[in-house]
């Protein structure tokens, strides 16, 4: 190495110290809004957030932010962020290309269609939302290998923080400090051992959380790749916590998990190319519909959440969850009709019925003829490349099954819940399937995330995601209309009420800061509408010239970080 190659290693090393020691975990706080040039991170959690800037100052494109978000979403978001999950993550590329990963977590070998019914044929749903039994095959590590390929730092830079964020502990918000709290009793009852969550006292606000047994998985993970969790101390740990109380997850299992790449559902919007998820995320094709049944009908004149809009809108995701429940599944397992679905002439045919003057009736509308999971986190990632990333993932319920590996320190997914344990009976979202969403060996559940991103000109203009279960599509079909239909500001389109409906349970669910006016004239026309805590908590980034705007949801802990911010 001659002198100057010397001097610009030592340059090097200052720039990646001095980036990484700017994260202070015992003092931070959550920026809602910047506006940056060189790249932008929204996530869950500000020292997540704070995390994937990092990388994107030392070099690392928006694959590698990602990934090393995730990554710090498992540590310090674990109701939600994880390695014990699954998720989806679409992007599209400095040279054009688009992608979509699927790392859903599939059923275990072991499983079987009617595993959660007794003997009369009666769902057990705690056997699918708690404990060691409701866990599916976790799929979040293959998904960061399968994204690695699209990164550029090594990945021992990307989990780093990660590891030392576990291990050296961090302050936790007041939110977490509440979850801990209320869970005490779960995390008891589900757990053989005491999970680092549960402490005798209470947990306040600014607590250290201190995860050895997880910064250490991290480092297998670090040290031996994907077999370092599918394989080895961490497969070893994952098959002794399911042998303690009748879980099924087995070492074959594990070591023939795979992340999926598949082709991204990508559909024109009047102008504007939208690139979202493809199945087994229901949410992608339910977009696409949703967007579609409205695009002819000048939503546009009509404004933001007025009675008008807002009854179009519910009207169309009435007729998206109908056929949700009808046709959608595992493309793996059964034959999903997606291109009549997504057809003009077949969401044509589905407004048919439709009404601007009165409520519209689950009872009636059904999905069409064809002949032929609240806690979940969203992050979004520009960098000045060209490259943009949207990821969605999950432990399906808060703290997924609030079962702990022990010697690992990560939480399990309670994602067999998302199956149809039985048909017509509604998951914990009250979503409902069939026989299509059935329970076999090896299949993926259906899901509702929905990571998506808008190219206008073929370049990067949104970013969008969201958690919120089956909320999710009608979330981020609000977010997108609202930008692209009503002209709002990314910030007014995240921050504003949102409503939700779904088909079954008939009726239209409203944040409290909903008009009230526009909820009495609903009434008026016929619907229920019954007033919920927050929907979701978007996660937007806008690309507006060489202004990368990123907005994190008032809702959470949430927060956005540029990259050399405008003044």
């Amino acid at each position: 190495m001659n002198i100057k190659q010397k001097s610009l290693s030592i340059v090097v090393c200052f720039f990646v110290l001095q980036s990484t020691a700017q994260i202070n975990p015992y003092n931070y706080h959550s920026q809602k809004k910047v506006v940056g040039v060189n790249g932008a991170v929204v996530s869950a959690h500000p020292l997540a957030s704070k995390v994937g800037i990092s990388i994107l100052k030392q070099g690392g494109n928006a694959v590698d932010a990602a990934i090393a978000t995730q990554l710090a979403l498992a540590v310090v978001y674990p109701g939600a962020g994880n390695i014990g999950g699954g998720g989806f993550m679409v992007a599209h590329l400095k040279n054009g290309k688009n992608i979509a990963i699927d790392y859903r977590e599939k059923a275990p070998g072991k499983a079987s269609r009617d595993m959660y019914l007794d003997s009369l044929g009666n769902p057990m749903l705690q056997l699918s939302q708690d404990g060691h039994l409701a866990a599916g095959v976790p799929g979040t590590v293959a998904g960061l290998f399968a994204s690695y390929k699209y990164a550029s730092l090594p990945f021992a830079k990307l989990i780093q923080p990660a590891i030392d964020l576990a291990e050296n502990g961090f302050a936790i918000t007041r939110s977490e400090a509440e979850s801990f709290n209320e869970l005490k009793e779960e995390f008891t009852a589900l757990n053989t051992t005491l999970p680092v969550f549960v402490k005798q006292q209470h947990w306040k606000t600014g607590d250290t959380l201190i995860q050895k047994d997880l910064a250490n998985t991290l480092k297998r993970i670090r040290d031996n790749g994907q077999k370092g969790f599918y394989a080895g101390e961490t497969a070893k740990l994952i098959v002794a916590e399911m042998q303690k109380a009748n879980g099924i997850i087995s070492y074959e299992d594990l070591e023939n998990y795979q992340a999926k790449e598949r082709k991204p559902d990508v559909f024109n919007y009047k102008g504007n190319t939208i690139v979202t998820m493809p199945l087994p995320s229901s949410g992608g094709i339910i977009l696409q519909q949703m967007m579609k049944m409205i695009e002819k009908r000048n939503i546009g004149a009509m404004k933001f959440q007025t009675v008008a809009s807002v009854q179009l809108m519910t009207e169309v995701e009435r007729r998206a969850f109908a056929d949700r429940a009808e046709f959608l599944g595992d493309p793996d397992f059964v034959k999903v009709p997606v291109k009549k679905l997504t057809s003009n002439a077949y969401l044509a045919g589905r407004m048919k019925n439709y009404d601007a003057k009165k409520a519209g009736s689950s009872a009636t509308t059904k999905a069409g003829i064809i002949k032929e999971s609240e806690e979940t986190t969203h992050l979004s990632v520009a960098d000045n490349k060209g490259n943009v990333v949207a990821v969605t993932t999950t432990l399906n319920g808060s703290y997924g099954s609030r079962t702990v590996v022990n010697g690992a320190g990560f939480l399990l997914n309670n994602e067999m819940d998302d199956f149809s344990v039985k048909p017509g009976v509604p998951n914990m979202y009250g979503a409902l399937g069939n026989e299509k969403n059935a329970i076999a060996p090896g299949k993926r559940m259906l899901s509702s995330m929905t990571p998506t991103i808008v190219l206008k000109n073929n370049k990067p203009y949104l970013v969008v995601g969201t958690p919120g279960g089956t909320t999710i599509p009608t979330s981020v079909f609000q977010t997108l209309v609202n930008i692209l239909e009503f002209g709002m500001s990314a910030e007014d389109a995240v921050n504003k009420p949102k409503f939700h409906h779904q088909w079954l349970p008939d009726e239209i669910d409203v944040e409290k800061e909903f008009d009230k006016v526009v909820k009495q004239q609903l009434e008026a026309m016929g619907y229920k509408v019954m007033q919920r805590g927050h929907i979701g908590r978007t996660e937007v980034i806008q690309i507006k010239g060489k202004q990368i705007i990123a907005i994190g949801d008032y809702r959470g802990d949430d927060a956005a970080e540029g990259f050399a911010p405008v003044p």
